[in-house]
């Protein structure tokens, strides 16, 4: 399986820049996947493709304001640094542009010195450890200097940081949003509640591996990066009752489907755990526990994209892009939905 095989023309002017003012009002295109047919819809009639039993799984992670403009002691060149994962206390491995200027030993002011960074080392892939040093409370001083961490493809400054954020965000420790829930108002989940639908919860903190290109042409080739999860106890209890009844399982979105994906053994129970996944689902995979997905449109030649494939099947999923195209829907994190079942 060729990595090219899953490229797309996308024009740049699709690639949506600001959320609209209503979460709900997106386009959503629906997809048969055991026909390939498709429908044009709003998200908000979300309700009408649902049944009474069906269980929502939701990612209930909050995103950090991860990104950091800083610095460095003793020559004031500018530093930007993005926390990606929190190693122990405070040390995190970050990503630092210009690496160049942060070698080992390096210190770093954050805010006139509300909070300083030193650089103890290089990992994999150039991140470097940062260990930092502040007074008072971490989360505090980070909302306070901290920007959201846009994707690239995302220029435009975001007015409120909210946007990037789910309605229903918890637990701090993701450095991106995931983006199929942010379509959800609290109106319409308490509408979907209304419909008889569950909607259980899943955490697991998005790491930016999930967007990293696929830089080999053999797409097994590829690794993973790894995400924290956690499965609770009652949640995993909802999720195979719905199971056990006959009903479905719905992923919103590609992080709550590699959760349940990676926490269900290999008779179809969810189990209630939490740990590191590096879970890669491309076409070939067998899904163990989810039915349908909640999901925004994603990269060329992406890992996301070979997800979808897996599910729904490779010549489907690019028939459906190549309709989102022709139809201008808005693409990417703060672009439409679309929902395969």
């Amino acid at each position: 399986m060729k990595t090219s095989d899953f490229y797309f023309d996308l024009p740049q002017e699709l690639i949506a820049q600001d959320p609209l003012e209503d979460r709900s009002s997106s386009r959503l295109l629906h997809l048969d996947k055991s026909t390939g047919a498709i429908k044009h819809d709003t998200f908000k009639n979300i309700g009408d493709y649902l049944q009474k039993g069906d269980c929502l799984v939701i990612n209930n992670t909050k995103v950090i304001p991860a990104r950091l403009h800083g610095a460095k002691v003793g020559t004031d060149a500018h530093i930007e640094v993005l926390l990606l994962k929190r190693k122990e206390n405070d040390v995190w491995e970050t990503l630092v542009k210009p690496g160049k200027k942060a070698k080992p030993g390096t210190k770093i002011s954050f805010g006139d010195g509300l909070l300083m960074g030193e650089v103890l080392e290089v990992v994999e892939e150039g991140n470097r450890l940062i260990q930092f040093s502040y007074e008072g409370i971490f989360e505090e001083i980070l909302d306070r200097l901290g920007e959201m961490p846009l994707p690239p493809y995302i220029t435009h400054k975001l007015q409120d940081k909210n946007r990037y954020q789910t309605v229903y965000a918890k637990y701090d420790g993701s450095a991106a949003a995931p983006t199929a829930g942010l379509h959800f108002t609290p109106e319409l989940l308490q509408q979907i509640r209304d419909m008889g639908v569950n909607i259980a919860e899943v955490t697991l903190h998005v790491g930016l591996g999930t967007f990293r290109p696929v830089k080999v042409e053999n797409v097994l080739e590829h690794h993973m990066h790894s995400e924290f999860y956690v499965v609770e106890e009652s949640q995993a209890k909802l999720i195979n009752d719905t199971k056990a009844a006959g009903h479905r399982v719905i992923s919103v979105g590609t992080t709550s489907c590699r959760t349940l994906e990676s926490a269900t053994d290999e008779h179809g129970v969810l189990q209630a755990k939490s740990g590191w996944t590096e879970i890669f689902i491309y076409p070939g995979y067998q899904f163990k526990m989810i039915d349908a997905l909640i999901t925004n449109f994603h990269l060329p030649e992406s890992t996301l994209l070979m997800l979808v494939s897996a599910l729904a099947g490779k010549d489907k999923i690019m028939a459906a892009y190549e309709e989102a195209v022709k139809e201008k829907y808005r693409f990417f994190s703060f672009g439409d939905a679309m929902f395969i079942e």
